[in-house]
């Protein structure tokens, strides 16, 4: 899949099969949904759903958290602008191979 079509997926009803969590909580957050985005990835325990984590408390304004995420993620904390990490986290999940 290509960010083209995981971003035109967004206007769809329901995010692809095949996702892994960390793409689904972004799925969710670019629909205005951060509450299921968080649930999601605050049951994994992997460093894409931390980086994910991390976002989420970016865009909510909670820096410290946010802070803590980005360390278990073990990614830098984030300068971007939100809409540019939104993409760069989803195509970089998306390059990882991770999805069918």
């Amino acid at each position: 899949m290509t960010i083209d079509d995981y971003i035109a997926s967004l206007k769809k009803e329901t995010f692809p099969p095949g996702l892994p969590a960390p793409l689904q909580a972004l799925w969710h957050e670019a629909r205005g949904d951060w509450e299921s985005a968080h649930k999601i990835v605050q049951g994994e325990d992997t460093a894409e759903a931390a980086w994910v984590h991390a976002f989420l408390h970016r865009k909510e304004g909670d820096a410290a958290n946010a802070a803590y995420w980005y360390r278990r993620s073990k990614r830098p904390v984030s300068t971007d602008s939100l809409d540019s990490e939104w993409r760069s986290i989803a195509g970089d999940l998306l390059a990882s191979g991770n999805v069918s």
